[in-house]
């Protein structure tokens, strides 16, 4: 099994906005809505190449079958470097399952800072980890997961370096940043939920 595999389907939401430019192939970013049992929809930020719908036109409200792995890059902006996530896609097609929402990651990777155990604001145990997934050419993706109850209980034991399969899916949340000068802002975090984690 791959060791970064991202398994979506969702709404577009937003137009093709122009990424970057890389040896001549130009990728976009659009937003894919999945909506989740409860209710709430997750907002995730997809990458895609000019070659993969040259044939086909993506529109909102489009229902799309997505494969592809979870990608993060740094951005310096205002001063700060800002780690963004998103879903590198390898295949999309529109689906056939208009209104059906999936949303499935598996990752393999190390754990590359100690987990750090909290309390959520409605008291459920939480446990932030960094995993750091290896991709082709020597290069990493270094990915936020989050646990929980049990889960978070376990993870907080673990080392760094420790190797964990990690099963769940990714989720959009948005929080209230707060600074030194009592300012707030809120902002948006990507990170995936974890379901099931072992060490392997």
């Amino acid at each position: 099994m791959e060791s970064n595999l991202a398994e979506l389907c969702g709404a577009v939401l937003s137009e093709l906005r122009f990424s970057h430019k890389t040896y001549g192939e130009i990728f976009y970013t659009f937003v894919l809505g999945i909506e989740r049992r409860s209710g709430y929809m997750d907002e995730i930020n997809i990458m895609v190449s000019e070659r993969l719908i040259f044939e086909q036109t993506l529109r909102i409200n489009d229902f799309v079958e997505i494969k592809g792995q979870v990608r993060t890059y740094n951005e310096f902006t205002e001063g700060k470097n800002k780690l963004n996530v998103v879903v590198f896609a390898k295949e999309i097609c529109i689906s056939e399952n208009f209104g059906y929402n999936e949303n499935y990651i598996y990752l393999e990777g190390f754990l590359c800072k100690p987990p750090l155990k909290r309390t959520s604001p409605l008291g459920r145990d939480i446990c932030d980890l960094m995993l750091a997934v290896n991709r082709m050419y020597n290069k990493s993706d270094y990915i936020p997961c989050i646990a929980w109850g049990r889960n978070a209980g376990y993870a907080e034991q673990l080392g760094v370096g420790t190797k964990l399969a990690i099963e769940g899916r990714i989720q959009s949340r948005e929080y209230r940043k707060k600074f030194d000068d009592g300012t707030s802002e809120m902002r948006k975090a990507y990170e995936v939920s974890v379901v099931k984690l072992e060490e392997i």
